[in-house]
């Protein structure tokens, strides 16, 4: 079994159609899954899938020098049980900070979620 890494990311905000088709191009080059709440504050990135496909799309955010970007859990091995299938590759976009809490809780990885997110 492939192990899969994950990484998360705070911005100000994720407004710009140019940055997100960018990224969306990323995800799907890196073949990762990423999960972006965009449409305003505070912008949240998710990446999943293997570790040099998730550093290289990472790599790709900090280079698009989004406002206040803080990664706020690097790289790391998932270690959810619910977390350890293939998600399909490419960006997928929210719109509400609740519907991405839904979808880490469906990954089983809320608490790693909470605690980078500052919430815990």
């Amino acid at each position: 079994m492939t192990p899969f890494y994950h990484a998360l990311i705070r911005t100000h905000h994720i407004t710009s159609r140019k940055k997100v088709a960018h990224l969306r191009k990323a995800a799907r080059e890196f073949e990762v899954y990423a999960l972006l709440r965009s449409g305003g504050c505070p912008g949240i990135m998710y990446c999943k899938g293997s570790e040099q496909g998730v550093k290289s799309w990472v790599g790709t955010v900090q280079r698009l020098r989004y406002k206040d970007f803080h990664l706020a859990s690097k790289p790391s091995l998932t270690l959810s049980p619910e977390n350890q299938s293939q998600e399909p590759t490419g960006l997928f976009e929210l719109s509400a900070v609740n519907d991405f809490a839904s979808a880490m809780e469906s990954r089983g990885i809320t608490t790693w979620w909470r605690k980078a997110m500052d919430f815990t």
